[in-house]
């Protein structure tokens, strides 16, 4: 099981490999990782420096980060409203793909006619609106097979409800020095990056899934919300927690890093947006400050559309691993708190880490199968393991919880 799961890892989630070389294409002006900008508490333990394999096959360092999984300089919330006279001051916000809306009482109140299908009613007659208020409920809403008892409901986490009511901390291999990648990925390690608040940089938030279910899924005015395996990430980026000065004339604030090293900006806007040119992953170079990203406006649902620097591959891992449970990346690189390497898994299955996430948090085999729409015979063929090895896979994470 264990080698077969590390070799899954060593042949998932790279981009298009370019030579092996040990060249690092950096400007004199780039700006590259530094730990000194993260928020106090932001990061876990002491940030090291190792040799890693980036994904285009380029052989150079990377910053080991755990970051702890909870904004430093903010407060996470509020997340839905708890009537239909909730303003937006005591709300959080929703974001689909087409706006960033207020997440208020009166959103709620119309929803049916918002997307238009009369199925949609959050809230009873006495104007209470349906919230995810039990770890329970929380944990059966926030799943892409929603139980009917769950739809029609406003879905939010509480710190508490996660595992040993603490924040899921990620580790992550961060390039010191970040390098061009051939093109624009299109793969990627999983999560995009990682805020100077110690906060994960989410991909895009499965909406269809969460509105095919009548469910909204709350985020706070900051654009992140509870996953109860991912904790607490970022779907969108409104300008909260640790912010760097850039004195550059037409830029934003620096409010993280990519994976693939190169730092990411708020986004544009107006007239600055248009004269920033910028290319399909949203980054443009400055005299000033290298190449970077600037992130899209929270309404589009996703911070990056796509990376144009390597990023580190599980392919470093060359074997078995040693400590961690069976199908775990021995990298580090992009791993949930039991130490699956679900970006690599997820690609080989065709489903979002989002997804693989809360099918594993079910800890059966078969559920977690039925979740993600197949059989776990399906999944142990695509795999090259048994079934009964996954079950045991799946009850090793249940254990280092």
């Amino acid at each position: 099981m264990s080698v077969s799961l590390a070799l899954l890892a060593a042949s998932c989630g790279s981009s298009s490999s370019s030579s092996d070389t040990t060249s690092v294409a950096v400007s004199v002006n780039q700006h590259v990782f530094e730990s000194d900008h993260f928020e106090d508490g932001a990061i876990v333990g002491d940030v090291t420096t190792e040799d890693c394999t980036l994904s285009g096959g380029t052989k150079t360092q990377c910053a080991r980060v755990t970051i702890a999984g909870s904004p430093a300089s903010y407060k996470v919330g509020p997340f839905c409203p708890s009537t239909l006279a909730t303003t937006a001051d005591d709300a959080g916000i929703w974001f689909d793909g087409s706006g960033v809306y207020d997440l208020d009482g009166a959103f709620i109140k119309n929803l049916a006619d918002f997307y238009d299908d009369s199925k949609w009613k959050l809230y009873d007659i006495n104007g209470n609106v349906n919230v995810t208020d039990t770890k329970e409920a929380f944990e059966g809403a926030a799943r892409p097979d929603v139980a009917e008892e769950y739809q029609n409901h406003c879905v939010e986490g509480q710190l508490a409800w996660l595992t040993n009511g603490e924040p899921v901390q990620t580790t992550m291999l961060i390039p010191l020095k970040p390098t061009k990648a051939s093109s624009a990925s299109s793969a990627h390690p999983g999560n995009f990056g990682v805020t100077f608040d110690g906060v994960v940089i989410a991909e895009s938030a499965p909406v269809d899934a969460i509105l095919g279910a009548y469910t909204i899924a709350a985020f706070d005015d900051c654009g992140g919300h509870y996953n109860p395996v991912a904790g607490y990430h970022l779907h969108g980026v409104t300008g909260c927690g640790h912010l760097e000065d850039i004195e550059t004339e037409g830029e934003t604030k620096m409010f993280g890093y990519a994976a693939d090293g190169y730092p990411i900006h708020l986004p544009l806007e107006g007239d600055a947006l248009e004269a920033a040119d910028l290319d399909s992953c949203n980054g443009h170079s400055t005299a000033t400050e290298g190449y970077h990203y600037h992130a899209n406006s929270a309404a589009k649902n996703a911070i990056l559309p796509c990376l144009m620097g390597e990023f580190v591959s599980t392919s470093e891992a060359g074997g078995p691993p040693q400590g961690p449970p069976p199908g775990a990346s021995q990298s580090g690189t992009q791993q949930s708190s039991a130490g699956f390497d679900t970006a690599a898994i997820a690609a080989k299955l065709g489903v979002t880490t989002h997804e693989l996430e809360d099918a594993m948090a079910l800890g059966d085999i078969n559920s977690a199968a039925k979740m993600l729409g197949t059989t776990s015979a399906e999944i142990a063929k695509k795999l090259g393991v048994s079934v009964a090895d996954l079950q045991s896979t799946l009850n090793t994470q249940k254990t280092t919880k």
